[in-house]
């Protein structure tokens, strides 16, 4: 398989990207255009951004294998949108096999199909949802958003419950508490258990910390 680009890589993350110990690798590329991007990298050039193999990846995040072992963890992938690259998910997970626990944070906005395909390689989903009023998602990502909802409505019946989480953002000048709740009573409707509900800090160049 061909090397693909990542916007960066970040290790010995604990309690944010999964189970135990992570490493997190965040793909290029995104269907989204968030007012508020927090890696605005994914969206421009991969001109300059290292690419990595499967193989290669394997071999760089490698080196905390210990970690991984002892706390459950492993590899989250991010981005950008991972599930955009399932075939690359596919052959990461013949290389780690059961060793590593491998995560995606996704706001599912993809083709059903990649959804599928992936589910079957990945462990748990972080799912970015973003907002239950089909208004203030267009306004704010540029996109339908009903797909993603289709998607985590498949997805339950794909995973366990306690191994999706969803987060759910206060998004300043976009939505409200309100709205947040209303959100909230949605996803609890559908069977969702794990919510993450918090508000996006905005910061300069109209980025986000969480």
């Amino acid at each position: 398989m061909n090397a693909v680009p990542f916007i960066g890589i970040g290790r010995h993350r604990l309690g944010v990207d999964g189970i135990g110990v992570t490493t997190l690798a965040a793909f290029h590329g995104c269907p989204l255009r968030c007012k508020y991007c927090l890696n605005h990298r994914c969206l421009e050039s991969p001109e300059g951004l290292p690419c990595y193999t499967p193989e290669e990846l394997y071999r760089k995040v490698g080196i905390d294998n210990l970690y991984f072992i002892a706390t459950g963890g492993g590899v989250c992938f991010g981005g950008g949108e991972p599930l955009l690259r399932v075939d690359y998910l596919r052959e990461f997970k013949k290389l780690c096999g059961k060793s590593w626990n491998l995560t995606v944070e996704t706001s599912l906005n993809v083709p059903q199909e990649a959804l599928k395909a992936a589910a079957e390689v990945i462990g748990d989903f972080i799912v970015d949802i973003k907002e239950g009023n089909p208004d203030i998602y267009r306004a704010y990502t540029g996109c339908d958003g009903q797909r993603a909802w289709d998607n985590l409505r498949h997805l339950l019946t794909l995973k366990e419950p306690a191994r999706v989480t969803v987060r759910v953002p206060l998004i300043p000048d976009f939505n409200t508490d309100d709205d947040t709740a209303r959100t909230v009573e949605r996803l609890q409707a559908m069977g969702v258990t794990k919510i993450d509900r918090f508000t996006y800090r905005v910061g300069p160049r109209s980025g986000t910390s969480p």
